[in-house]
């Protein structure tokens, strides 16, 4: 979450290029060593870029339901120095070389990347050999980003408009799974935590075996292989059992339905539904139901909301792609004068139809051509191939999917909707949230 404005803008100045065909094969190498890092290697010498990126296997649901928020505590934490790094000079050193770096914490993950000049590859294996193995996790950094992470707190999550909209969604539809607390986790949770429970925490999860170290860009892939080995081969695995909690989240039987009066000018209507995994058999139905639904303005919910009833300003529906079951979220703000009951019953009427008849050909035909762009596009980046060969190995197992994944977009039929359509987007499978202005509580 650290510089996200300097990080949109240097992924345009070092994009690699369209990809000249859905068809173009991203070609990698990958292996584990002894102490149980892996490693994936994507060589791409058409601009002097290098992407260098580690994502652990640590995200909110790796957390104790007492110690919320440690996951993103971290994020924020190993930035703060190491043995060899002094306090606050890791940004400068990727600055001063010409690149830049940041982070983010999901529910499953923690991902931390450094771009840069391809010349500087070593610079860039060097810091985060050193986050991994000496980050300073001591009480003077635990002080100052107990600090950070809770005035983030505010600023993301608690105080803007619509802020506490996932928050207020997955503390109702998960009732045993993880899921249920938000990725930044709860303020007293920090602020109460003492310096060992940190300690802890880091020395669980922050180990070789639970990271997958990805090198992608302007490279030779021997010579990386060597560096990799200079610079990681030596730190010791680690020796504390990784904690993963089971999907354990029960059958859903009945709709959940609340009202929240937050700081909003404008209503809101949201609805969610439990949904498979990401990578699931049915996941890619549910995806291309949800693009159906609401991607564009010939969509159905956008159309029929607000360029026909013009009961809507704004429309969306989407699903949460997470390792364990998640959720799918339609969301509405209404027009000036439609209460958020008129908005729920249209979302209704458009899921009916969804649920009782075939897709047309047409729009079948537009929801592949949909995929396979968004697909082709995912991939034109050195950072956001970076990104998905970690995602797809680490979440999925095969880091290959970033060739393959599509084929299980083009393998759905209309009737694979249809059916997802009715066992998924039910009204016992859901929560339905409006969201109020306090003025009307």
């Amino acid at each position: 979450m650290r510089k996200t404005l300097l990080y949109v803008i240097f992924l345009c100045l070092v994009s690699s290029g369209i990809l000249k065909g859905q068809d173009t094969r991203i070609d990698f190498v990958e292996y584990t060593l002894d102490n149980g890092l892996h490693v994936i290697l994507h060589q791409d010498n058409t601009t002097p870029v290098v992407g260098v990126t580690m994502m652990y296997h640590v995200g909110s649901k790796n957390e104790a339901p007492d110690r919320t928020g440690f996951a993103h505590f971290f994020e924020h934490l190993m930035f703060e120095g190491t043995k060899n790094i002094k306090r606050g000079e890791f940004d400068r050193y990727v600055e001063g070389a010409g690149g830049t770096l940041n982070a983010y914490t999901s529910q499953d993950v923690t991902y931390y990347f450094v771009l840069l000049p391809s010349n500087q590859l070593e610079l860039g294996l060097w810091l985060e050999s050193e986050r991994l193995l000496h980050a300073s996790v001591d009480s003077t950094g635990i002080a100052t980003q107990k600090d950070v992470v809770t005035e983030e707190m505010k600023q993301v999550r608690d105080n803007p408009p619509y802020g506490r909209l996932l928050i207020e969604t997955v503390s109702r539809a998960f009732t045993d799974h993880p899921y249920q607390w938000d990725v930044l986790g709860r303020e007293d949770h920090i602020r109460n935590a003492e310096d060992h429970k940190f300690h802890e925490f880091h020395k669980r999860f922050y180990v070789p075996q639970n990271v997958v170290l990805t090198i992608a860009g302007d490279i030779d892939t021997e010579k990386a292989k060597k560096l990799v080995n200079k610079y990681f081969a030596d730190i010791p695995a680690g020796t504390e059992e990784i904690y993963r909690p089971p999907a354990s989240e029960p059958v859903r039987k009945h709709e959940v339905r609340d009202t929240v009066f937050d700081n909003v000018q404008l209503p809101l209507v949201l609805q969610a539904y439990h949904i498979p995994e990401i990578g699931g058999e049915d996941y890619y139905a549910v995806d291309m139901l949800a693009s159906l639904l609401s991607r564009g303005q010939s969509s159905r919910l956008h159309r029929s909301l607000v360029d026909e009833q013009q009961i809507a300003m704004a429309v969306q529906a989407m699903p949460l792609a997470l390792e364990h079951p998640g959720l799918a979220i339609i969301f509405a703000l209404p027009n000036l004068g439609t209460g958020p009951d008129v908005l729920e019953k249209a979302i209704n009427e458009e899921l009916e139809k969804a649920r009782n008849e075939l897709i047309s050909e047409f729009e079948m035909e537009k929801l592949r051509n949909q995929m396979e762009n968004n697909f082709v596009n995912s991939n034109t980046t050195i950072a956001s191939r970076a990104n998905n060969l970690a995602t797809y190995h680490l979440l999925l197992g095969d880091a290959n999917r970033i060739n393959t994944e599509i084929d299980n977009y083009m393998k759905v039929t209309r009737e694979d909707i249809l059916r997802a359509a009715n066992q998924y987007f039910r009204e016992d499978n859901r929560v339905v949230l409006y969201f109020l202005p306090e003025t009307e509580k």
